[in-house]
């Protein structure tokens, strides 16, 4: 990581810890120590190609040990005891760093500058051999506390490089020109030096959905059939070949019968009516209808 201190900075014993820390670290990166945004000092400021978060950084006043409670109201303590910071008269460490991030976002909007989102923490470089560990890491939305010194600097590491999810649209040109908007430009580094130490030329394009080609659907195909399959099968065929037998048998059966019966005669026994004899009417002269 780039490590630029501003010209004439005093630093304290816990900020020359936290510098030789950062100086260790092979994560691209520029951290800016000491500077002035809005009459107001900032500790620390680092871009990554993911992101820019402000820091402030405090020692101890004595060797403390144990887990450090952090509540939003009242005073941060280790193991029930008042952490004593190299720094009392500053006042509450997580506001420094909202004061920070507002003046570093004011300065880079002014300058007509994107910010984007802009994450804090703050730092606390213990005592060498002394162990403190958070009870949470997150103080409020956007804002943590770490722990790191040069024995043990794993979770700053960590949060350096995972303090930002976004893309990476930190290139090498933005990063000139923040600096640029922030005052920084006499320590800045040049742009061929951030491509070299790792930052892109370009944001990369953003990952556009691609539409997906349907697979050819595809028929499943029946399976070998198992042996209860086959005998069912051949059960059923052999109670319908029976069955149509038997219908058959039936219908020969009906048949044969109805042939072996005699067919009666047709012919009527009931006698033929004889005519009525004809007896010839006698007629009178002039008789109607004779």
């Amino acid at each position: 990581m780039l490590v630029r201190i501003r010209p004439g900075a005093e630093l304290s014993g816990a900020e020359r810890e936290f510098v030789a820390c950062l100086r260790s670290y092979p994560t691209t990166g520029l951290a800016v120590i000491d500077l002035e945004a809005d009459n107001r000092r900032v500790d620390a400021v680092v871009w990554t190609p993911r992101g820019l978060t402000v820091l402030e950084v405090h020692g101890f006043q004595r060797r403390q040990s144990g887990i450090l409670s952090t509540p939003a109201e009242g005073p941060w303590k280790i193991s029930d005891a008042p952490v004593e910071l190299d720094d009392p008269e500053s006042g509450s460490p997580a506001e420094r760093v909202e004061h920070g991030i507002y003046a570093v976002k004011h300065m880079l909007q002014r300058a007509l500058q994107d910010p984007g989102h802009i994450s804090g923490a703050v730092v606390l470089v213990p005592f060498r051999g002394a162990v403190v560990r958070p009870a949470r890491t997150n103080l409020r939305p956007g804002l943590d506390v770490v722990v790191g010194n040069v024995t043990d600097a794993t979770e700053l590491r960590i949060y350096l490089e995972g303090f930002s999810a976004g893309p990476r649209d930190w290139t090498a040109d933005r990063v000139v020109g923040a600096c640029g908007a922030l005052g920084l430009a006499e320590i800045a580094p040049a742009r061929d030096e951030l491509l070299e130490a790792g930052f892109e030329d370009h944001a990369p394009e953003p990952v556009t959905t691609i539409a997906r080609t349907p697979k050819p659907r595809v028929e499943p195909k029946p399976g070998a059939p198992t042996k209860s399959q086959a005998y069912a099968g051949w059960s059923v065929v052999v109670i319908a070949v029976v069955g149509i037998l038997f219908v058959l048998g039936v219908i020969a059966t009906a048949l044969a019968h109805d042939s072996a019966q005699p067919i009666p005669a047709t012919g009527t026994t009931s006698p033929t009516p004889a005519p009525p004899s004809h007896r010839p009417t006698e007629c009178f002269p002039f008789q109607r209808n004779c």
